[in-house]
């Protein structure tokens, strides 16, 4: 797709451009996208989440590989929405992250806003920027790399 379509998906659109399910489907909504650009997503952290449970009983705190992971995940719904390849039969799996930055505590209640921006794509690879704003504060950010790769070569 080289159109400068924008959109807005909702979880059931979602659902149907990632594998992930309950409980570690980690974007809620898509805000914005352009095809091979950036995406604007939303993760919603509310103290129903499992993870709580355990991190931290008394202060509960988002896991930082989670926030890396919702990025990851709203990464992986541009890389969808940017090519012209089904997505049935692939996954995106993480090969790197680089410069992966905690910068703000994500507590229940909180709207974890997902940014990424491709940096560039190469055969099965793609690089991108992934930050992760509460309240228009940064909270995490990070490069990430990944492949879509097929189901049966794993």
């Amino acid at each position: 797709m080289n159109d400068k379509a924008k959109s807005i998906l909702d979880i059931r659109q979602i659902l149907g451009l990632l594998p992930h399910r309950y409980p570690f489907l980690l974007v809620d909504r898509v805000l914005d996208y352009t095809p091979g650009e950036c995406i604007t997503a939303v993760k919603n952290v509310t103290m129903n989440e499992p993870f709580f449970q355990g991190h931290f009983p008394d202060v509960p705190v988002m896991p930082g590989v989670l926030i890396m992971e919702a990025l990851a995940q709203a990464g992986g719904i541009l890389v969808v929405k940017s090519t012209d390849t089904s997505v049935e039969g692939k996954l995106f799996l993480f090969t790197g992250m680089e410069r992966v930055r905690f910068r703000k505590p994500v507590y229940p209640g909180d709207r974890l806003e997902l940014h990424c921006r491709l940096l560039r794509h190469k055969l099965k690879l793609w690089k991108m920027e992934g930050k992760a704003y509460v309240d228009g504060q940064l909270a995490a950010e990070a490069e990430m790399t990944a492949a879509v790769m097929n189901r049966e070569d794993m």
